[in-house]
């Protein structure tokens, strides 16, 4: 379908050509494996340390402190569990009801084993004030994790304050910046911990990493030859790490522009589709990331409404791709305050660089209609 329209960003995006031809050669030709001694190996180690240097630099911090990933979850995974593990008397971690599931699936493994987590409410545009985690601290607590951009809604989180309260109590501070890292200026000189995603940023799937500052303590998760220091075991994922710099590099140095173009489209979503009745802007509608929205219609399944939009050649979603398959209504919607009849009808649309005015144009004009048909058939009645 050659006018398929792609709004689903926050779920993956395209490899751009810059990413792909950048890793193409180590897929055939400079193809060793990074731990070989002969010149096939030393080319692969040495693409991993110039990328390792240069997302380091980017971030502003030491290339020591990159660590490469298969991805988030990984880097979730590791950030919460392999601090749990490295300490024997600090079992207390504080996190949000709205982070991905990686975090709250970790910690939720993590209480199996003794430890004990708080669960912050956020407000009612999803978020957190920073006197509830200095409240919530304790004397025996290990670490903080809060996402900086949320992955369904957009809200951005107060990083900078909240990372300064950690460092204050001597608390390790992680955050998940997946959706906020190449879009927006992060604030990290007071976090410990950050993960990040290659294919959220139009680079490939299946890498990633984890910031780790210098002097943390981590365990690793994988055992085995001994990689990144000996903190990932695993032959590296040399095109995928290559990949990532590239999508980091060309994030960075397009990121005033394509960030000025997605907050554009956004705002003309807002507009657009708030001008429908029984609809509902979820998170903050001014801290917020440039590429995320999302709404609820009342009276409408989300289900329906995308495989409806789908129908028309327009791809959106739910809420977040890891969950999507799964018709319990949003935990980040609940957490919210959105209600049930609502929350089980959410979008979420998410531009991505190649996104296009036109697109949005074409969204707007065909979702009205989309709505409508599905209200007819549906038993609720809808208010103004």
């Amino acid at each position: 379908m050659t006018d398929f329209v792609y709004l689903d960003n926050s779920a993956t995006t395209p490899v751009a050509e810059e990413v792909r031809q950048a890793m193409a050669p180590y897929h055939s030709v400079d193809f060793g494996n990074a731990s070989s001694l002969h010149s096939f190996g030393r080319r692969a180690h040495r693409a991993i340390e110039e990328s390792r240097a240069e997302i380091a630099e980017l971030l502003a911090v030491r290339p020591d402190e990159i660590l490469f990933t298969s991805g988030a979850t990984e880097a979730d995974n590791l950030a919460i569990l392999g601090t749990a593990f490295a300490t024997e008397d600090h079992r207390h971690i504080v996190t949000s009801k709205t982070e991905h599931h990686a975090v709250l699936h970790s910690v939720a493994w993590l209480e199996t084993r003794g430890f004990e987590v708080t669960r912050l409410d956020p407000d009612g545009t999803g978020r957190i004030d920073p006197q509830q985690v200095r409240d919530a601290i304790r004397s025996d607590t290990l670490l903080v994790s809060i996402m900086a951009g949320n992955n369904e809604i957009g809200t951005l989180q107060p990083i900078e304050t909240i990372g300064a309260i950690c460092r204050e109590r001597g608390v390790l501070f992680h955050t998940d910046a997946v959706q906020a890292y190449g879009k927006i200026d992060l604030p990290i000189e007071n976090v410990d911990l950050l993960s990040i995603s290659a294919h959220k940023l139009h680079g490939p799937k299946g890498v990633g990493c984890l910031f780790v500052r210098n002097g943390v303590r981590l365990v690793p998760l994988f055992h085995g030859g001994g990689h990144e220091k000996g903190r990932r075991s695993g032959t590296e994922n040399v095109p995928g790490i290559v990949g990532l710099a590239a999508a980091s590099r060309i994030a960075f140095r397009d990121r005033a522009e394509v960030t000025r173009r997605m907050a554009a489209y956004r705002e003309r979503l807002i507009d657009g589709v708030g001008r429908l009745r029984g609809t509902r802007l979820n998170g903050h509608r001014t801290m917020c990331l440039p590429h995320i929205v999302n709404f609820s219609f009342q009276g409408i399944e989300g289900e329906s409404l995308v495989m409806k939009l789908d129908e028309h050649g327009i791809a959106v979603s739910t809420g977040s791709a890891c969950s999507s398959p799964n018709l319990e209504p949003s935990h980040v919607l609940v957490a919210i305050g959105v209600p049930l009849s609502m929350a089980h009808g959410s979008l979420r649309v998410s531009a991505g660089r190649q996104t296009t005015g036109k697109e949005i144009d074409r969204f707007l004009e065909v979702l009205p209609h989309v709505v409508e048909e599905l209200r007819r058939m549906s038993p609720f009645k809808v208010g103004g």
